[in-house]
């Protein structure tokens, strides 16, 4: 990380327990050259193993990257993060709309056959990541299942998961595969709007619809990110955080660069 993108990340930082007074062991290493470790792993593709000697040892980026796993450290930091981006655009903190739709990518061996399927529609065996996004774009939450798995059932979950983080949360923008029995179940039992958002019959070739482009962009900005152009994770708890730190290096970069004159 540059000096620009540092002074923005380390005020949004969850704060260490030791440095709380609530015990533990001090860490024996800076918080900015492990987040550059796991930054690097996310953006280039590489395995933990094949870090740099730059950074520090992989088994402590390792450690770190499980620790913030498994007690939701990554999410916190990420939602600071993009409270921050919608405020530095002139938005609310808290989203009133948003966007859903899935994405199956190919699986490495590693994944067991567990959270792995085949989606007969784009002829893929591995997974498929569901998410919700806001209007800029940003990541709301993530669920990750089988590519076999359909969308409204993992929508149903994760639509009810974002509900209960986002309060303010009203209209939610989705395709044709959302439609059905969903519908009625967010109205009635999550208050949100279920807008499908439909192809015209008589268009031909490729059409921008409307809203359901940001979610494609969304999906573009994860397939740079290398280690997300395929599903390397044997948890799907690890592939959806992997998901979550591709965010904050978008959202690093839109924060550190200056506001045009």
């Amino acid at each position: 990380m540059t000096d620009a993108k540092w002074a923005v990340v380390r005020p949004l930082l969850p704060v260490p327990g030791w440095m709380r007074g609530r015990g533990g062991q001090q860490e024996a290493y800076c918080h900015q050259a492990i987040l550059d470790a796991i930054r690097y792993l996310v953006d280039n593709g590489i395995k933990w193993r094949a870090t740099p000697a730059d950074f520090p040892p992989w088994d402590r980026a390792y450690a770190f990257f499980r620790r913030w796993r498994d007690h939701a450290r990554v999410w916190e930091f990420h939602d600071r993060l993009r409270a921050k981006v919608r405020e530095k655009m002139g938005l609310d903190g808290e989203p009133i709309a948003g966007v859903i739709d899935s994405q199956s990518v190919k699986a490495d061996a590693v994944v067991g056959c567990d959270s792995r399927g085949f989606d007969g529609g784009k002829l893929i065996n591995g997974r498929k990541r569901h998410v919700v996004v806001d209007a800029l774009g940003l990541l709301l939450g993530v669920m990750v299942t089988g590519a076999d798995t359909g969308d409204r059932g993992p929508a149903q979950v994760l639509l009810g998961r974002v509900a209960d983080a986002h309060h303010r949360l009203a209209l939610v923008w989705a395709d044709g595969g959302y439609t059905g029995s969903l519908v009625a179940y967010c109205l009635t039992a999550l208050a949100l709007v279920l807008a499908i958002v439909k192809r015209s019959d008589d268009q031909k070739g490729f059409v921008v619809l409307p809203k359901r482009w940001i979610v494609g962009r969304f999906f573009a900005h994860l397939m740079r990110t290398r280690r997300l152009a395929r599903d390397f994770e044997r948890r799907t708890t690890s592939a959806e955080a992997m998901v979550y730190w591709s965010m904050t290096l978008l959202m690093t970069r839109r924060l550190a660069r200056p506001r045009p004159s």
